[in-house]
This record gives C-alpha cells, sequence and structure tokens, in this order.
C-alpha cells in the first residue's frame, strides 16, 4: 500500500472524531442554553415594577403619610399595592414630576405611570393605556359667598377668571367654551387663590376638590359635577404584555370589589363621596396638618439640602475645570481657537438652563437612536443636571477669568520676562494668583447663584431643596411653617460662602 492510502483514513478518523467532539460541545452549550434562558425570564419576571408618580401633587393620589415621612400614601398607592398582589410582583414608586411622565415613560425611566393621567386622544397616540381605573367629573369651586354666577356660562358672560391645572380635561373644557384659564402646576395654589380672590373660580377633578375644596369653610361646590373622563394607567407601546396582565389584574379588582373598597376608604366611590361629611374630611386634613411636626419634616428638608449641596459644588467644579481653559483660549490661543471660545460662552449664555436639562436628558437618547449612535447617551437625572450646570456656567466662569486675567497689567509680563521667565511660568507664578483676588467675588456670586438655580432640576426627576420643599408643603398644608425653614437652609448654605469670600479677599489682598 502506499503512504496516502494508509494516511487518509487515518485523518479522517481524526476529522470525524474533531466533528463529534464539536456537535457534542453544542449539546452541552444548547443544553446549558436552556437551563439558563428559564432563569433569566424568571429573573426578569421577578425584577419590581417601577411605577412613577408625582408626590407633589398631593391628597388623594399619592402624598407623603404624616405618621411617616419616609412613606407615601393615598388612593392610587393602595391600588398600586393591590396590582403588586395579584401580578405577584413587586412595584416600586420612583418620584417623577407630573409635567415630564410621557417623556420620562417614552425613555426608559420607569415601566408605568399612574398619577390620575387622564386619558386623551394625544396621549393616546404616543403611550399604551391600560383600561380605566376611575372615572372622573369636573366639578366647580368658588368662595362660599358668590352669587354673581351660578354657571360656567355667567361667569363667561361677566368676564372672570377660572384657574384648573395645565394640560387636563379642565383646561381644554374651558378653552372650548371661550374662557382664558389661569393655569397651574398642582392642585393646591388654584384653590388657594380662590380663598385669596385672585380669581373667580376652580375647576378641577371631582377628587381633587373633595380633598382640597370641600373640607375649606371659605369655599363651596357650585351646581353638580360636568363632563366625564377616565383614569388609566400609561405603558410604553411595546409593553403589550405587561400592559395586557394589567389589565387583567384590574378586571379581577373591579369584579371581586377590591377597586370598590380602595375608593370607598379615600371617599372617592362615586355612591359614597355625597354621604362624606364635611366635619369628616376635616378632620382627616387637620390630623394631617397636626402630624407634620418639626421633628417630621425637618429630616426631608436636610435630605434635600444635602442634594441641592451636592448637585452645586460638582456643578461648580464642572464650571471652573471648562471656564479657565476656555477663558485662555479666548486669550492667547490661535484665531480658531479665539472663536470657538467665543461660540462657546456665546451658546451657553443665550440658551435657558431649562432648555439646556431637558435636551441632556430627553433629547440626547433620542438624537442615538435616530442616528444609531453605537454609544449610549442616556444620562442618569444626576448627571443630566451636573452636565447641565456645569456647561452652562462655565461660560459665565470663562468670561471672568478673562477679565480676571486681563485686569492685570502688561508691565507685569515684561518684569517677568526680563527676570528670564517663560509665559508658562509668569501665568502661573504671576498673573493667575493676583487675577484670583479679582475673580473671587464674582465667582462668589454665582457659586451662591447656583445654589439656588438647583430648583429648577426636579424637571428631571431629582428630588433637590426646593422640590422637597413642595413636596411636604402640599402633604402637610404647612406653606409658610416649611418654607420659613427652607429659606433658613438655603441662608446655611449661602451665607458662609459669602464670608468666606470676604475673609479670603482680606487675606489675600494683604499680599
Amino acid at each position: 500500500m502506499s503512504e496516502n492510502s494508509v494516511s487518509r483514513p487515518a485523518i479522517w478518523g481524526h476529522v470525524t472524531e474533531f466533528l463529534n467532539g464539536l456537535f457534542a460541545g453544542r449539546q452541552v452549550i444548547l443544553l446549558m442554553v436552556l437551563g439558563i434562558l428559564p432563569g433569566f425570564a424568571f429573573a426578569e419576571e421577578m425584577r419590581p415594577l417601577r411605577w412613577a408618580a408625582d408626590a407633589e401633587g398631593g391628597a388623594p393620589y399619592i402624598f407623603q403619610d404624616p405618621a411617616d415621612p419616609h412613606r407615601v400614601i393615598g388612593f392610587e398607592v393602595d391600588l398600586a399595592e393591590a396590582l403588586a398582589k395579584r401580578l405577584g410582583r413587586p412595584i416600586e414608586w420612583v418620584q417623577y414630576d407630573f409635567m415630564s411622565l410621557v417623556a420620562g415613560l417614552q425613555r426608559g425611566d420607569f415601566d408605568f405611570a399612574m398619577n390620575g393621567l387622564e386619558v386623551t386622544p394625544d396621549r393616546a397616540k404616543v403611550v399604551r393605556f391600560s383600561r380605566p381605573y376611575y372615572v372622573y367629573t369636573l366639578q366647580l369651586v368658588v368662595r362660599k359667598d358668590e352669587t354673581r354666577f351660578q354657571n360656567l356660562e355667567e361667569l363667561l358672560a361677566l368676564g372672570g377668571t377660572v384657574g384648573t391645572l395645565e394640560e387636563t380635561a379642565a383646561q381644554r373644557l374651558l378653552e372650548e367654551m371661550g374662557f382664558s384659564p389661569k393655569l397651574y402646576g398642582n392642585q393646591t395654589e388654584p384653590y388657594l387663590d380662590l380663598e385669596l380672590g385672585r380669581i373667580d373660580a376652580v375647576l378641577m377633578d371631582l377628587p381633587i376638590a373633595v380633598y382640597f375644596a370641600k373640607p375649606n369653610p371659605e369655599l363651596k361646590f357650585l351646581g353638580e359635577p360636568m363632563g366625564e373622563g377616565y383614569y388609566a394607567i400609561a405603558f410604553r407601546k411595546e409593553d403589550e404584555a405587561l400592559a395586557a396582565e394589567v389589565d387583567r389584574a384590574l378586571d379581577s379588582l373591579i369584579a371581586d370589589g377590591t377597586l370598590r373598597k380602595i375608593y370607598e376608604k379615600w371617599g372617592l366611590w362615586n355612591d359614597a363621596q355625597e354621604k362624606l361629611a364635611r366635619a369628616e374630611l376635616t378632620d382627616v386634613l387637620a390630623e394631617a396638618r397636626r402630624r407634620w411636626t418639626f421633628r417630621t419634616y425637618f429630616p426631608l428638608l436636610l435630605q434635600g439640602a444635602g442634594v441641592t449641596t451636592y448637585l452645586s459644588v460638582v456643578s461648580m467644579a464642572v464650571a471652573v475645570v471648562l471656564g479657565l481653559p476656555i477663558a485662555l483660549a479666548r486669550l492667547f490661543g490661535p484665531w480658531p481657537l479665539r472663536w470657538a471660545a467665543v461660540a462657546y460662552v456665546e451658546f451657553f449664555r443665550g440658551i435657558p438652563v431649562l432648555l439646556l436639562l431637558f435636551f441632556l436628558y430627553y433629547g440626547l437618547p433620542t438624537v442615538a437612536e435616530a442616528y444609531g449612535l453605537p454609544v449610549s447617551l442616556r444620562l442618569s437625572p444626576m448627571a443630566a443636571a451636573i452636565l447641565g450646570f456645569g456647561l452652562n456656567y462655565a461660560a459665565y466662569e470663562a468670561e471672568i477669568y478673562r477679565a480676571g486675567i486681563r485686569a492685570i497689567p502688561a508691565g507685569q509680563w515684561e518684569a517677568a520676562a526680563s527676570l528670564g521667565m517663560g509665559r508658562i511660568l509668569t501665568f502661573r507664578r504671576i498673573i493667575l494668583p493676583q487675577a484670583i483676588r479679582t475673580i473671587l467675588p464674582p465667582m462668589t456670586n454665582d457659586f451662591i447663584a447656583l445654589f439656588k438655580d438647583t430648583s429648577i432640576v426636579s424637571i428631571v426627576a431629582v428630588v433637590e431643596l426646593t422640590k422637597q420643599y413642595q413636596i411636604l408643603a402640599k402633604s402637610s398644608l404647612k406653606y409658610l411653617e416649611i418654607g420659613f425653614v427652607t429659606a433658613m437652609l438655603y441662608l446655611i448654605l449661602a451665607v458662609p460662602l459669602g464670608a468666606l469670600s470676604r475673609h479670603l479677599e482680606k487675606r489675600w489682598g494683604k499680599g
């Protein structure tokens, strides 16, 4: 036999052995995958669902418990707990600004939104609503001594002003009738303005009127409830399976009477609303005011102050780190770099911080998806806030640094050059230390302003000091008391900065 005739069977045997081993390996891998996948499915099934709502909205939807401020209560909280039991899956609440709920849902920050969301055609285009869980009507409220009109038509003829919440069925109804309603971002302020005589009436959903207007002896319901609409839970369009599962859970809660018990507990079942005694509601709110003591709300305000301090310090650090190179580029860089620095300063000084935050938090992920970028541009709320303030304040800091550096006489540069010092060494040892004395006061003012400007970050779901105040005030109705404590905390944060600035000015000014 030839050598080749002997080697071919041997080679073929090795090939066969390799293929058998590969196939066996694939079998093992397949079995592993089949074993692991159910585990992944089980883990996903047991992952807590994230439910978003704005506790600033207040009773009876969701608000902080005066007996334990670290937890929330309300009829939607009870409904979420009942749904969790039916679904066999935990549900976690996430604080989120009401006006941003739909945008946050589309962004994927949470699994569903339930916060008295009215089913409207425009919302139905972008979210998948569950079956309705509450039928609401609108209630007109006026001052107790109001006799000039008996309905909205008569008020319109008088040229009166009606307050309501923005982006609601009440707003649309009023505008259709010809009113130019005064719009509010929360539930309590319209009734306060009504009581003070700033507006003539308030039109809002009946559950809100029951809790905030009916117990008030200075206000009264005028006429029967009008209109009809539905509250429903909002899901992303692609989460059809989850939405269908929640629909079935809601069906079972309605069928066995659980939902009715929840609404009767909160005085919201339609048949029971008229039977609620005025004194009962007054007692509920009076008890809430009594239990919201300083020891109860102050720790929460301190938490908010901590968030504000962290956000301000880190944002200012970003602004300082970016501002100095921009100033140097504008002063000493080649013309393309100078023009780029000018463009940066003018752009970020010319746009509102709020618009910048919206773009960073909601716009960037959309841009990444639209252009198929491989890099994830989905920022956390805190990261978006820090980046937004850092970019914005860097433009102001750059101008402060530029002015401070230019204020140093040219003779300082010339004297250093005569001693053989290079420009970089001259700047580091001679120019910058002197410029800091000029820079420090306006820089400190910017830092103090940044502390106050952080109040707008609640729009991207950051609960800082001002947002915490709004939530607590609407839960306790102690606007003045909690507002005073909040103002003191802001002063405690800001005043030492001014004192430190004056001390450093005196100390360095002697040098």
